[in-house]
């Protein structure tokens, strides 16, 4: 969610029973349905529940300040500069770049993003760097190496001969 997507969060949004969050859009987004982890789940309705709205704020400004005053706060006691540096978008851009490298679908970055144009999901693409295309192969003749192998981080490509076929990127 951007700033204002979170900040416009209400406890109807919240679906615990599928543990999922309808976040309603803002400028040129689109509404979404994302799913969250149950430990996010916890986190969220462990908050007071003071009002409508989950985060409490009536004024977008006030939210955004809010969030600054606990970042700066936590730098502070962290004894961390760079903290400072980590603005409320800085969490989208990870997220939509690490899952962008994950799945190599930038449709489905622009449907977690919400954005209603590819031109502005290809922006978080600049920070991706997908390493070598060098692969280390293994063939594995039992059940055992292919457990061991997978246990190494080697994915499963296909079998020949009896043989199944592993990789993982150097």
């Amino acid at each position: 969610m951007d700033s204002g997507e979170a900040w416009k969060l209400r406890w109807i949004d919240i679906k615990p029973e599928n543990k999922t969050v309808d976040v309603r859009p803002t400028k040129n987004h689109n509404a979404r349905t994302l799913p969250i982890s149950g430990h996010l789940l916890s986190r969220l309705l462990k908050l007071p529940h003071e009002n409508d709205r989950v985060f409490g704020c009536r004024n977008l400004d006030k939210f955004r300040y809010r969030y600054e005053r606990m970042r700066n706060a936590l730098s502070k006691k962290l004894d961390n500069p760079r903290i400072y540096e980590i603005a409320f978008r800085s969490f989208r851009h990870w997220k939509a770049t690490m899952e962008y490298q994950k799945t190599k679908d930038i449709l489905h970055v622009k449907w977690l993003l919400g954005h209603k144009r590819i031109e502005n999901t290809l922006v978080y693409t600049h920070l991706v760097n997908f390493g070598s295309d060098d692969y280390i192969c293994k063939v594995a003749h039992t059940v055992d190496e292919c457990t061991l192998l997978i246990e190494n981080g080697f994915e499963y490509v296909t079998e020949m001969d009896c043989m199944k076929l592993f990789r993982k990127r150097k």
